[in-house]
């Protein structure tokens, strides 16, 4: 298991939101580039990276931004916001992209989501984000009736290379992980799963660390290391400890 810090961009800022609002931001950086480097400083293995203003618009909004991360640092990056077709997709993977995140359009339209693997194997990412359990698309402003673990099961053979799963009402709160509807979701499926929202401290990676024998291969954190209660070094360090790889 491993622990993904998360850039999420917006204006060519780096922020976080609480709960996905977008009119409820806190900006913690002008230089998302420099925060990449600073978490790859720190042990990071993979850095999250979201276009927020991409999510909403529908297309991605940070180009320059993002360049600028991936220019900046060695470890893999992957992507998410905005994406809904092939070509962006290829856009991002041209660019040294590692993965690329696919969330509203896996819902919308989860052929792109079958062709896209097909297509670049091992490099796409379905991401599931569920308000009460229930998934929620287009930079979560919408709500749907589709619960998460209905859509996870139909990529089960298609190749996803991890869904990224994030419990809205527990992101940016500070509240701690979801870990029984983490848990009852990577049980259900074969594809592995990442744990996102809610992390505070070490304490809530210590309590993830067995949801790893149920296929959790990595939990996504933002607010918990900008506002320092998390320590990425520590937290990276004590997965080591517990085995956790």
């Amino acid at each position: 298991m491993i622990v993904i810090p998360a850039i999420d961009i917006k204006n060519g800022k780096c922020v976080r939101l609480l709960q996905g609002r977008m009119d409820a931001e806190t900006v913690f950086s002008d230089d998302p580039a420099a925060m990449g480097r600073r978490w790859e400083e720190a042990g990071a293995e993979l850095i999250h990276v979201v276009d927020l203003d991409g999510a909403v618009g529908k297309r991605p909004k940070n180009l320059e931004t993002i360049r600028q991360i991936i220019d900046r640092v060695n470890v893999p990056v992957q992507v998410g916001g905005g994406i809904r077709d092939i070509e962006t997709i290829r856009m991002y993977l041209e660019q040294g992209v590692s993965r690329v995140v696919i969330g509203t359009e896996a819902i919308k339209n989860p052929d792109l989501v079958k062709a896209a693997c097909h297509e670049f194997p091992d490099k796409i990412v379905v991401g599931i984000d569920a308000m009460g359990g229930k998934v929620a698309i287009e930079g979560w402003t919408k709500t749907t009736e589709v619960l998460a673990i209905d859509l996870a099961k139909q990529f089960e053979d298609c190749g996803v290379a991890a869904i990224n799963f994030t419990d809205i009402a527990r992101d940016g709160m500070r509240t701690g992980p979801n870990l029984k509807e983490t848990e009852k979701l990577a049980l259900s499926i074969a594809i592995p799963v990442v744990a996102s929202g809610g992390v505070s401290c070490i304490e809530d990676i210590k309590n993830l660390v067995p949801l790893e024998a149920a296929g959790v291969v990595g939990v996504i954190t933002g607010r918990a290391l900008y506002d320092g209660s998390l320590d990425l070094t520590a937290a990276i360090e004590i997965l080591k400890g517990c085995g956790a790889k």
